[in-house]
């Protein structure tokens, strides 16, 4: 795929990345159990490779807190927590299946997992640095993981189909 044709798609999924949760807030829908901002990243990495969905992933919470406010840098830096956890989702499901061509399933699982630990890695980092003595890296983690299993498992049956659906319905992808 050309250069051009993975800017496009990054707008595209950036877009989409923000879109989506702004309509999740706005409606009530709980954003942090469902991920809706994580699906298009997740989703970015199959179709624009590893270092496309890196950028569309660390961009889309900070962009998306400026425009909307969500999520917050204030008074905890959930955006700037978002985008490195969200870089890693694009990032590492782009390179499980484009290089290490792993199974998409397998993907999603090791991305979620290399994601969160990242996620995790910021708030200690936060926390020595900044001192957020609130934070617990570990209690943070595991909180996100509990309050989204729903989010999970949409994502783990939703991004296969939908990735394969338009791999077969769309040429050059």
């Amino acid at each position: 795929m050309n250069k051009t044709k993975k800017l496009v798609l990054s707008a595209l999924f950036l877009a989409i990345g923000i879109l989506i949760p702004y309509i999740f807030h706005a409606t009530g829908i709980g954003g942090s159990i469902f991920l809706p901002m994580h699906i298009p990243v997740l989703i970015a990495g199959f179709f624009i490779g590893p270092l496309y969905a890196l950028v569309v992933g660390f961009l889309t919470p900070i962009i998306s807190g400026i425009l909307t406010g969500m999520p917050p840098f204030a008074p905890l830096p959930m955006a700037l927590i978002m985008a490195f956890e969200l870089g890693a989702y694009g990032f590492l499901s782009g390179l499980f299946y484009e290089k290490l061509k792993l199974n998409m399933i397998l993907c999603l699982i090791l991305a979620m997992i290399g994601g969160r630990i990242i996620a995790g890695l910021m708030v200690l980092v936060l926390t020595i640095v900044f001192g957020f003595a609130q934070l617990s890296p570990w209690m943070f983690v595991w909180g996100g993981i509990v309050t989204s299993w729903p989010g999970i498992a949409i994502q783990l049956v939703f991004i296969p189909t939908l990735v394969f659906s338009l791999r077969k319905y769309t040429t050059n992808a």
